[in-house]
């Protein structure tokens, strides 16, 4: 069904990174505190909202290891993007008050240990780039592994600019290069964390999936020969690309090994077009639909004006 090389693989070098990641976080705080560098300060911030989007990409990775007729009990797993959730509310907020310091600190410049700054956010960059290279090296084409890989490279620049700023600041002695710096590692952070919240938040409130239309859902699934009507449709997310799908399907009836084969069109439509595959149909036939629920239910295959889902009470 998917064509993972080896979620394992990939699984741990998230896993790996997660820690060690978060292991920096508070290193780098931690330094930045002691040589009074808001760059820093803020970079932490920018290492904290990559090592949430290595655990949603982790959540995502984990999701499709598992075979596919697991993926409906999510345990507790939803934990990890409820996590990744509040932590980015969290670094939302301290991003204000990042703001707010650097301000603060452009107007009433204060001396900082460039050195620190220099060696820490070079120890950044090696952090990053091996996470990068590690990521690169499982050779999986999955989007939140290039997502992972994309928020790396971030903060790898991120760090690069503050290791030329602590040069600079070596050089010319101006300070306020570290404030300045600030400022934009906290625009980044705002950014970031914004779409993990956006991200997670649509995973927990069993959102559409991102890029999936219903009503294009509902045409395809019209279209497939053999199905006469579709209701009760439901689309929802369970990882960061991972979709579901349940349906109730009219169709004529017949015995199920002819409707088997409906069934197949029907997954490989939704699998092709939409990347959904996970789905559970529900087969519904045209005499009974009718005596049994009293509901109109269109029997030739021409009556598709009415998009409205029929509800059975």
């Amino acid at each position: 069904m998917h064509s993972h090389h080896h979620p394992t693989a990939s699984g741990r070098i998230l896993i790996w990174s997660l820690l060690a990641t978060s292991a920096f976080v508070a290193f780098e705080l931690f330094e930045g505190l002691r040589a009074h560098s808001l760059a820093l300060i803020s970079d932490a911030g920018h290492n904290a909202t990559d090592a949430l989007a290595l655990l949603l990409a982790w959540f995502a990775v984990y999701l499709q290891s598992k075979p596919a007729d697991e993926s409906r009990t999510f345990g507790y797993h939803r934990a990890g993007v409820l996590a990744a959730f509040v932590n980015a509310i969290t670094l939302i907020a301290l991003s204000a008050w990042m703001f707010y310091e650097s301000w603060v600190r452009l107007l009433h410049p204060v001396t900082v240990d460039e050195n620190a700054m220099l060696w820490v956010a070079a120890g950044a960059m090696v952090l990053n780039g091996g996470i990068m290279f590690g990521l690169h090296q499982t050779g999986d084409k999955d989007i939140n592994i290039r997502g992972a890989f994309l928020h790396m490279l971030g903060d790898l620049l991120g760090a690069a600019g503050i290791v030329i700023g602590a040069l600079l600041i070596r050089f010319t002695g101006w300070t306020r290069v570290d404030p300045i710096l600030s400022f934009l590692i906290s625009g980044l952070v705002v950014w970031t964390a914004l779409d993990i919240t956006r991200e997670s938040m649509n995973i927990l409130l069993e959102g559409m999936p991102r890029g999936v239309d219903l009503s294009e859902v509902v045409k395809a699934i019209r279209n497939v020969k053999g199905v006469l009507d579709v209701h009760d449709l439901h689309i929802w997310c369970l990882g960061s690309n991972q979709s579901a799908l349940s349906c109730h399907v009219l169709i004529e009836d017949m015995p199920p090994s002819q409707s088997d084969h409906i069934l197949h069109d029907l997954n490989h439509v939704l699998g092709d077009h939409f990347q959904i595959h996970h789905t559970t149909v529900q087969f519904e036939h045209v005499s009974c639909a009718i005596s049994g629920t009293g509901c109109v239910i269109p029997v030739s295959a021409g009556h598709h004006h009415h998009d409205h889902e029929h509800h059975h009470h």
